[in-house]
């Protein structure tokens, strides 16, 4: 027999049922409320909990409820039904706060149900019921615990889903912790990593991702923490970056660029994070080449030299004042010889062969750049800070290189060289 729909989507018990069965089956309710939770107790363990505590009352309750509101719907079926339906689905609601799914509650309808109509069956015989009526009946208590289980089933989703929006919002809310390292106390860390439902690690590797990326999170492993709102989109994976975390990360992230920090301790991720955002800007710039994944502990010099290319300026307007009379093409070829000469400190045959001159070309370079540095290339630091400005200098030009594709930029401030 197919039930009519109301407007919430609950089955109505056929009207054809004589409306005085539940003066009948009223009596019965609260001996067959006690030999439904004595069964269900039985048969399914989850349910076998002390009767008298909190989960005990709260199955007494729900047993009765359904009973009584099945009667009353026979004697009524345009009664409110809005207390029942807000107790189903709280039941469902429960079950997922106990970590469970709906296969519990579900056995235990199906426990119910089958005791309540034994229960009818005899009233059935003892009041000599027609088989049309109790034909009636059946399809209308299984028809009604089906109704049941789909309140459940919406308040189990309900509570599921706003579980896992809390689990994401404590998540988010421990890694702005973790990577603006707030001074937070070991144990508020762990309250905050219980709540986020995450095994706190040793060790982490930051990941930055370019702006307005696309992350498939269902894609990502379960212990990555992420937070792809802001403006720099980052992540956290526990632990060092296994090839198989890589691979997670390219099918979560298809397309886009990124940058991978170096493994540190946790108290270290903003340091790990910071190292993969300037590699990931130095990777758009094109220092890197045209790879979709840079890992940082391959590039650490690069990233730490070019971190501050302000500051690189400054100390390049400063080492090469002394070559600021000259053309660029003079100073492209001195810091040219001057780079060779400071990476080999080789004989000027030895530079020349490098450079593709003449020995004599070299040596009257050489000669210029004395007159112009004196006594700094004899100071190992002197040395040392103009490696780096060349070398920086280097890196940029390539870089520029690869963005527009010409053969040579440039740099004022700090002409290219070797």
């Amino acid at each position: 027999m197919t039930h009519a729909l109301e407007p919430n989507g609950v089955a109505e018990p056929p009207s054809a049922i004589p409306r005085q069965l539940a003066a009948v089956l009223r009596p019965e309710l609260d001996s067959l409320a006690e030999e439904i939770i004595a069964e269900i107790r039985r048969t399914i363990p989850e349910y076998a909990r002390p009767i008298d505590g909190p989960y005990g009352q709260a199955l007494r309750v729900g047993v009765g409820m359904a009973i009584t509101a099945f009667v009353d719907q026979l004697a009524d079926p345009t009664m409110p039904r809005e207390h029942r339906d807000d107790v189903c689905r709280k039941l469902g609601q429960n079950e997922e706060r106990e970590g469970r799914s709906l296969d519990t509650l579900q056995a235990a309808y199906r426990v119910g149900g089958r005791v309540a109509w034994q229960r009818i069956m005899k009233v059935g015989r003892r009041t000599s019921l027609s088989s049309t009526t109790m034909s009636q009946l059946a399809d209308a208590l299984f028809g009604y615990l089906d109704d049941l289980a789909s309140l459940s089933l919406a308040g189990h989703t309900e509570a599921r889903t706003r579980s896992a929006e809390a689990v994401a919002e404590w998540r988010t809310r421990l890694l702005h912790q973790i990577v603006e390292g707030a001074s937070v106390s070991e144990g508020a860390f762990g309250e905050l990593a219980a709540l986020a439902r995450w095994s706190m690690p040793t060790e982490v590797t930051m990941i930055a991702v370019t702006s307005g990326a696309a992350v498939a999170t269902p894609l990502l492993d379960g212990d990555i923490l992420l937070d792809p709102r802001g403006t720099e989109p980052y992540l956290l994976v526990p632990g060092q970056m296994t090839a198989a975390r890589c691979r997670s990360l390219e099918t979560a992230l298809p397309g886009e660029r990124l940058a991978i920090g170096v493994t540190v301790v946790l108290r270290q991720a903003a340091d790990s994070l910071r190292w993969a955002r300037q590699a990931l800007n130095l990777a758009v710039l094109g220092v890197f080449g045209a790879g979709r994944i840079i890992r940082c502990e391959e590039h650490l010099p690069t990233v730490w030299l070019l971190s501050d290319t302000a500051l690189i300026d400054q100390v390049g307007r400063r080492q090469l004042a002394a070559l600021a009379g000259l053309t660029s093409k003079q100073r492209a070829r001195l810091l040219e010889t001057l780079g060779a000469w400071l990476r080999t400190r080789g004989s000027a045959a030895e530079i020349a062969e490098a450079l593709s001159v003449h020995p004599q070309t070299v040596r009257y370079r050489m000669r210029q750049l004395e007159k112009a540095f004196g006594a700094r290339l004899d100071d190992p630091d002197e040395r040392f800070a103009l490696e780096l400005v060349l070398r920086a200098s280097r890196l940029r030009e390539l870089a520029q290189q690869r963005v527009d594709g010409s053969t040579m930029t440039e740099i004022t401030a700090q002409p290219a060289a070797s």
